[in-house]
């Protein structure tokens, strides 16, 4: 049985961004710091500081609870043996990759995110061609420009890619904005997964959220709009729209899932529709969970056939656990059957690996 970890990331360097095109050369993204803290790198992208550039120099905020220790040469992806040699160290078959810079809006104008965009994509599309087999990922798209975002992805399918990267708020725009029926079509049509993953991308939300008050604010930010983006799903016109498409909601955990659910019946009944009893089956809907989730309360509301789990290789984040599969495997409190599904079943249809 291969073992499958549904979110496992890649931190992006400077050799990332040797992919941009030439005549795109203006747009690299640059690493910037502060003469107050030389050592704090972020990216420069579109004139403005973005997201953090490098996490070795931060290993002091490290959770004390959990193992989330990887080797610098393998989340960086410098060295793609010794990532291969760590998920055999961990058990591993195969790890779906997602990106860690896009968790925000990365650039304002269109020509910067297509060639931004680009780039990361021919990255992974090198990775994935290096693997052996044992990498696939999700494809980051400039949304800025809907039929640059669909060639993108085309490529992105004829290079290992699985699922297309959407944040939970694009811009001024949610998930069932039919601006986005275009790429939702053709996720479709590719078999390619619709990956929404922590994230926010709407600059104005974030800064309002992003406050030096509230040492949680991430969860503001990050995971509870990918909980909200699941109800804008379920009680859109997506699931019936795209009838085919499979959705995935990665890297906030699983306890929310029987709230979200409550409130889209509630919502359905009102309106005088029939809601079904499971909605996560009937509406493709996945979610990665936790090993500090309450299985058997979620279970009773997903099913055992829509729940995935990733370590969150890489970063140091509250879903970050590196031996979460291995865990997850070695407990006796549930059933086999369903520790199958959650690392090897789930994931190989969710991404149709």
């Amino acid at each position: 049985m291969p073992v499958i970890d549904s979110d496992a990331h890649v931190v992006e360097t400077e050799r990332t961004w040797e992919y941009i095109d030439d005549n795109d050369i203006r747009f690299k993204p640059l690493l910037a710091s502060t003469r107050s803290e030389p050592n704090n790198y972020r990216w420069l992208v579109d004139d403005k500081l973005r997201r953090r550039a490098m996490l070795s120099d931060i290993d002091h905020l490290r959770p004390v609870d959990r193992n989330t220790q990887t080797p610098e040469d393998a989340r960086e992806m410098s060295d793609i043996q010794s990532r291969l040699n760590h998920m055999d160290q961990l058990g591993i078959d195969v790890q779906v990759l997602h990106n860690t810079l896009f968790i925000e809006q990365v650039a304002d104008r269109i020509e910067v995110d297509v060639a931004v965009c680009k780039a990361w994509n021919r990255w992974l599309a090198d990775i994935w061609s290096k693997g052996n087999g044992r990498f696939r990922w999700s494809c980051v798209l400039p949304l800025t420009s809907i039929n640059d975002a669909l060639d993108q992805m085309r490529f992105a399918k004829d290079n290992g890619a699985v699922a297309v990267c959407m944040r939970p708020i694009e811009s001024t725009r949610t998930l069932p904005d039919i601006y986005f029926y275009p790429i939702y079509e053709e996720a479709e049509r590719l078999n390619m997964a619709i990956a929404v993953h922590i994230a926010n991308g709407n600059s104005a939300v974030c800064d309002v959220l992003r406050s030096p008050y509230d040492p949680g604010a991430s969860f503001g930010m990050f995971r509870a709009m990918t909980a909200v983006s699941c109800h804008s799903y379920m009680v859109s016109e997506l699931p019936q729209k795209f009838p085919l498409l499979r959705w995935g909601f990665i890297e906030a955990s699983a306890q929310w899932a029987p709230w979200v659910a409550h409130e889209a019946r509630r919502r359905y009944e009102a309106s005088g529709k029939a809601f079904p009893d499971n909605p996560f089956a009937e509406f493709r809907v996945y979610v990665t969970c936790q090993n500090d989730d309450d299985l058997d309360y979620i279970v009773g509301y997903v099913g055992e056939g829509n729940l995935l789990i990733g370590t969150d290789y890489g970063h140091f984040d509250p879903s970050s656990e590196i031996d979460a599969i291995s865990i997850l495997k070695s407990r006796t409190d549930l059933s086999t059957s369903l520790i199958n599904k959650i690392v090897d079943f789930n994931p190989r249809n969710f991404y149709a690996i």
